[in-house]
């Protein structure tokens, strides 16, 4: 397993279907919402960092291309990377994969880092540049 890459399981349940029986597509932003907050249990140092120089991780934009249903009792893997970090914004990368291999869902998440004090994008730099960037992988590291 590819050290930054976060790696979650779950299962579907009756609550995350729509009235077509396949999940519903506001379930899968959850979804990889929980492959994000699984990224940050595994490297708190991150969060640490952020904090101590007054910034939060903020989503600006996230695209999503959904590839196939999932529906009740599909087990699913949900993998989560960072892939980029710019001067001012970075790109966050999901794949939810079901059990038997199918590419369900995958979207490129962008944030930028908010300025706490002055409630404003910052420039990611120094430290906090450091950490981002030591936890970046490419997109195919999804595919090991």
């Amino acid at each position: 397993m590819t050290a930054s890459l976060s790696r979650v399981q779950l299962r579907v349940r009756g609550y995350h279907l729509d009235g077509y029986g396949h999940v519903n597509n506001a379930r899968y932003l959850e979804f990889m919402e929980e492959g994000r907050w699984d990224f940050f249990d595994q490297y708190p140092e991150m969060i640490q960092t952020l904090h101590k120089a007054g910034r939060a991780f903020v989503v600006v934009n996230l695209n999503i291309d959904y590839l196939a249903a999932a529906r009740h009792g599909d087990d699913l893997e949900i993998l989560t990377g960072i892939v980029h970090v710019g001067e001012r914004s970075g790109l966050c990368h999901h794949r939810i994969i079901r059990k038997d291999g199918t590419l369900i869902a995958q979207a490129d998440l962008t944030f930028v880092l908010l300025e706490l004090k002055a409630n404003k994008a910052a420039a990611i730099e120094g430290d906090v540049r450091e950490t981002l960037s030591a936890l970046t992988i490419t997109k195919e590291a999804f595919s090991l």
